[in-house]
């Protein structure tokens, strides 16, 4: 398989008044195409850091990050945010979906910023929700849906634009347990399909549903 992912010696420095305060201290990591993964740490270990790095949120303060064969490392910040809405998916712990908008608007908004006629849009979101079980419900706003529909929308949100790699940030952390079984289900069958999938997490059960897990600990890949 070829790698997705390739980080060498990633550094982060936060400035806190006079001082530099590290929170990631040397991660050496590979991601294979088509792997699902967790990694889990406690709060304070650097893994929303380090998602934050994968995913174009945040920049290293030093080392090289490879995504699909090429270096982002010196990247401008229009460059990022190209790769974000191209190649990464997002799925958040909270949904972040607007409140005043139907479930087919919200998940049509990333296709906004890439620049897609707007009949293009409407197909590819209808087919999206669709594809996470969600067809009948296109018109409803985020009140009128459940907290599994909700992230649902969310997981849609984050395909529509065809991305090979999904990072899901404490997906089920909003959710209760059976609602949680089934997101994480949906995310199990979308991997199936061949997308890439990084779920950061702090519970051991959810990790358990991935195929490889990757452990945080004080800035650093511990096992």
């Amino acid at each position: 398989m070829a790698t997705t992912i390739w980080m060498e010696e990633i550094t982060k420095n936060y400035r806190l008044g006079e001082m530099e305060v590290p929170v990631l201290k040397g991660i050496n990591l590979n991601i294979e195409e088509g792997e699902y993964i967790a990694i889990m740490g406690a709060s304070g270990s650097g893994k929303s850091t380090l998602m934050n790095i994968i995913g174009c949120l945040d920049r290293a303060t030093s080392g090289h990050y490879i995504l699909d064969g090429r270096n982002l490392t010196a990247l401008s910040d229009d460059e990022l945010a190209y790769i974000r809405n191209q190649q990464i998916g997002f799925v958040f712990q909270q949904f972040n979906l607007l409140p005043r908008a139907t479930a087919l608007e919200n998940v049509m908004l990333p296709m906004v910023y890439a620049g897609i006629p707007k009949s293009e849009r409407r197909r590819r979101a209808e087919e999206a929700l669709t594809r996470v079980g969600l067809a009948e419900r296109l018109l409803n706003r985020p009140s009128q849906l459940s907290g599994g529909q909700q992230q649902r929308v969310a997981v849609a949100r984050a395909l529509v634009n065809r991305p090979a790699l999904v990072l899901a940030d404490e997906p089920t952390g909003a959710l209760d347990t059976q609602t949680s079984e089934e997101v994480m289900d949906l995310l199990s069958e979308l991997n199936r399909q061949g997308i890439t999938i990084v779920i950061v997490t702090h519970e051991p059960d959810i990790a358990a549903k991935t195929r490889r897990t990757i452990h945080v600990k004080d800035g650093l890949v511990i096992a």
